[in-house]
């Protein structure tokens, strides 16, 4: 089966509400499922980012299904569906081919295809994310949260000096595991290009 397919499989059994259909048709109509995941960390190539999303849902199912706490018996299947699958929306129509020289062992010169970034809606990361998604389906506060901080210390805001994500983390646990899981995924289950 391919990423795409497993990617939709997950995505209609179970997300339910309403808008979800409309959500997918745009993520459809974008090339998030050919997309690479970056320019160059990992799954720098096509359909890198469909993979990742896959990657995060996986890890972030296994992270719940072994934390101890009682909160994570209330995390629904469609919340874990929504925050791992969607978290990276914000990729989609993002990165475009174009092609630099680069010296062959030969000393011949050769025009090499290479991933830059095209960013049409310049509106952040994990916030951008959150954008998008609630044009088409409404999130829930935690899951909104948990989206928009995903990157964790990556965040711009962070190294800018913002504080929010502690306060983040600290009132929505599944934040810590939704950064965690994009984190393993990334550097522990991903081809770093």
């Amino acid at each position: 089966m391919s990423y795409k397919d497993q990617f939709i499989e997950i995505y209609k059994e179970n997300v339910k509400r309403e808008g979800a259909s409309k959500l997918l048709s745009y993520l459809e109509s974008t090339d998030f499922f050919t997309a690479p995941a970056s320019t160059r960390f990992h799954l720098a190539h096509e359909m890198g980012l469909c993979e990742h999303s896959l990657n995060v849902y996986f890890r972030l199912k296994d992270l719940i299904k072994n934390e101890k706490s009682d909160w994570a018996k209330n995390v629904s299947e469609e919340t874990i569906a929504i925050v791992a699958l969607l978290h990276d929306v914000c990729k989609a129509d993002m990165y475009v081919v174009d092609y630099r020289n680069q010296k062959q062992p030969d000393g011949s010169w050769a025009k090499i295809p290479y991933y830059t970034i095209d960013e049409k809606l310049p509106y952040g990361h994990g916030e951008k994310s959150v954008y998008i998604i609630n044009g088409f389906l409404r999130l829930t506060r935690e899951e909104a949260i948990c989206i928009n901080w995903h990157m964790g210390g990556f965040d711009e805001r962070v190294k800018g000096g913002s504080y929010s994500i502690a306060k983040a983390y600290q009132q929505y646990p599944l934040a810590v595991l939704l950064h965690i899981a994009d984190v393993m995924a990334s550097y522990l289950d991903e081809d770093r290009n």
